[in-house]
């Protein structure tokens, strides 16, 4: 348990951060690559007529008050929000008509959301998809329990940013921001998830357990590994104990730990 904790707490303060950045600089070449030859998704489905993949690029962020620059991905699941921030499948992509809502981690995982509580009203938000370039501005923050803003316009369209909000690792409910675009709409495909339908683990602050069995796999060999440690301590020596099991321990523990964080609520 003391690696699996260790390794855990390494994973989510330190690794997970340079994990995401990874992801994102990969995410970027891609979305970049895929502007430029018009076949960015603007919708749930792409050009051949099937449904697009989770975590699959679909719009870049940007918020230049706080520095954000990000890629989002489609979709919201733990999984999904590792890689930066994501767009929740039951409403429109940003720059289509009615309410697009986006979220990101708060401290985890680069926590690209972090900062979006010190944004103003009237601040810039824009994002790029495969139907243009679009400006919103900041109507306000709001956290749960506060006053919501009136409904957007008919005919017009609204980004809401969705977070974590409390301290790091400390979630107390969900924290958001409202922007409203400055300028026209564009018509989007008709979305395939309705807000009813849209699976538990995509959900504000959801977990997904959905690959438990390979977390299960991991603690598994952990064990193995932690057992041929304490009977390499007792037969070997220290010295060598640490020097043969102490690498192997570490990347378990690391994957296991990865697994781990996909249980824990996804805009933590």
């Amino acid at each position: 348990m003391f690696v699996l904790s260790f390794t855990l707490l390494l994973e989510m303060v330190l690794i997970s951060g340079l994990q995401q950045h990874a992801s994102q600089a990969r995410a970027f070449d891609g979305f970049r690559e895929q502007l430029a030859l018009g076949t960015v998704a603007i919708g749930p489905m792409n050009e051949a007529g099937t449904v697009i993949a989770l975590g699959t690029p679909v719009a870049y962020l940007e918020i230049p008050s706080i520095g954000l620059h990000q890629v989002i991905g489609e979709g919201t699941t733990s999984g999904v929000l590792m890689t930066g921030p994501g767009h929740s499948r039951d409403t429109p992509l940003p720059g289509q008509l009615g309410t697009s809502v986006v979220m990101g981690r708060r401290a985890s995982f680069g926590g690209p959301f972090a900062d979006i509580d010190g944004l103003h009203k009237g601040d810039a938000i824009t994002v790029t998809t495969g139907q243009g370039v679009f400006l919103y501005k900041v109507l306000g923050v709001r956290r749960d329990g506060d006053p919501t803003p009136p409904p957007a316009a008919k005919g017009s369209s609204r980004i809401t940013l969705v977070t974590a909000a409390g301290r790091a690792f400390m979630p107390e409910g969900a924290l958001r921001v409202d922007a409203d675009l400055d300028g026209t709409p564009v018509v989007g495909p008709r979305r395939l998830v309705s807000a009813a339908g849209l699976p538990s683990q995509e959900r504000v602050m959801a977990g997904d357990s959905r690959t438990l069995w390979v977390l299960a796999f991991w603690l598994q060999a952990l064990i193995i590994l932690s057992i041929g440690a304490v009977w390499s301590w007792h037969r070997w020596g220290r010295a060598q104990t640490w020097v043969v099991f102490l690498p192997p321990l570490l990347l378990v523990g690391l994957a296991a730990s990865g697994e781990a964080a996909r249980l824990l609520p996804n805009l933590l």
